[in-house]
């Protein structure tokens, strides 16, 4: 028995019509052209050996062992410029691998992978190298795990005393207009000097513009720091890079001077300091496991991938996506994120995951290398196709 659980739903259009399905498949898989069965851990394929435009039923053609879900149905899937499943209703079994089938339901992708996945052998390829992340980290909703909110809290102990005010905090929940900025926006506050008007007019595009966020209260914005005894004042967001490469704001250090003046250096020297930060929490949150793990088939969007190791199956179960190595023969490991698109046990208890390719890879131009590998391997898959075809029709 084979469970497989969808993690992303696709974007289908659903044909209207019965009719409209089996013109279909009429139209682009007569003459024995083969589909994948959907939900087989075996992989196998069937063709449409007749077409009875009677009821719009099919005659398909499966290997003799392979037999219909309980339900009676069989979910045929392949690519005609994008995605489609189709669901064949059994109505008669005709003998071992031999059935009449009507057309049930049908759909296709709206948006979505075209590019050909085709097996490889785990001489040539393989994945390794896997970072998960323990916790997920919801930026959006500001879900942040314990373990990283006493890592900021150690920051400001151990940076208070260089700072008449230092505060860190998440950018959820705040009041303050300056606060609420950073967090939509990513920008940085820098007030040089509160007693000069040009110290409010920010250095570029990445600085917060004071005046735009107080608009007629600036003034007293100004005032009402002048009267705290506030010189100078900082505030660098903190950028979560999640597993995807996406950059993300999800907290914030303010510094704040009533004796001395801070300047650009000082921006700098605590930018860089929240780098290390973030490298701490991300080492913090995440777990490597160096295992090397069988890819079953891979295209340029995307992979399926068979886990073996117990660490990694419990992981896998629990993240939304992971970044891993794809090693193939005689080449540098090439980095990438993965999303899972779905996953399934098979009767090894071995975890079976789809992934697609996402984000941007951590290393310099590792995409457009990793393309470069696949177009040859796409041609070569090509070529052997179009060979087993010539082969079938001659074989009639």
């Amino acid at each position: 028995m084979v469970n497989y659980k969808e993690r992303k739903q696709r974007f289908f259009e659903e044909f209207e019509k019965k009719e409209d399905i089996y013109l279909f498949l009429r139209s682009n898989f007569s003459g024995n052209k083969r589909m994948k069965i959907k939900y087989d851990v075996e992989e196998r394929e069937l063709f449409i050996n007749e077409f009875v435009d009677a009821g719009q039923r099919v005659i398909v053609v499966t290997p003799e062992g392979y037999e219909p879900g309980t339900n009676g149905m069989i979910i045929v899937y392949g690519l005609v410029q994008k995605y489609f499943e189709v669901e064949l209703r059994v109505v008669e079994n005709l003998g071992p691998g031999y059935f009449s089938c009507e057309v049930h339901s049908g759909r296709k992708a709206t948006t979505g992978r075209a590019d050909i996945r085709f097996k490889v052998n785990a001489d040539d390829v393989s994945a390794t190298n896997f970072r998960i992340s323990k916790h997920t980290i919801d930026v959006s909703m500001f879900t942040i795990p314990t373990s990283i909110k006493v890592i900021l809290d150690q920051f400001e102990v151990q940076h208070r005393a260089l700072y008449d005010v230092l505060e860190v905090g998440l950018l959820n929940g705040s009041q303050d207009p300056v606060i609420n900025s950073i967090r939509r926006s990513g920008k940085t506050l820098f007030v040089e000097d509160y007693s000069k008007s040009e110290s409010f007019v920010p250095m570029n595009d990445d600085f917060v513009d004071l005046k735009d966020v107080y608009g007629n209260d600036f003034a007293q914005y100004v005032a009402k720091s002048k009267e705290k005894g506030y010189k100078s004042a900082i505030t660098v967001p903190l950028m979560y890079i999640n597993d995807a490469e996406q950059s993300l704001p999800f907290a914030y250090i303010t510094m704040i001077s009533k004796s001395k003046i801070l300047t650009f250096e000082d921006v700098i020297s605590m930018k860089e300091k929240t780098f290390k930060l973030i490298d701490r929490i991300r080492d913090a949150n995440t777990v490597f496991l160096e295992a090397k793990q069988q890819i079953i088939d891979i295209s340029k969007g995307g992979a399926r991938l068979r886990i073996d190791n117990a660490d990694l199956k419990m992981a896998m179960l629990k993240t939304k996506g992971f970044v891993f190595d794809i090693v193939f023969r005689l080449q540098a490991p090439i980095t990438v994120y993965g999303e899972i698109k779905f996953t399934a046990t098979d009767e090894d208890k071995n975890v079976i995951i789809g992934v697609s390719f996402a984000g941007n890879s951590s290393r310099k131009d590792e995409m457009k290398r990793f393309y470069e590998i696949m177009q040859p391997m796409e041609l070569e898959y090509k070529k052997r196709l179009l060979l087993q075809m010539k082969g079938r029709t001659g074989a009639k």
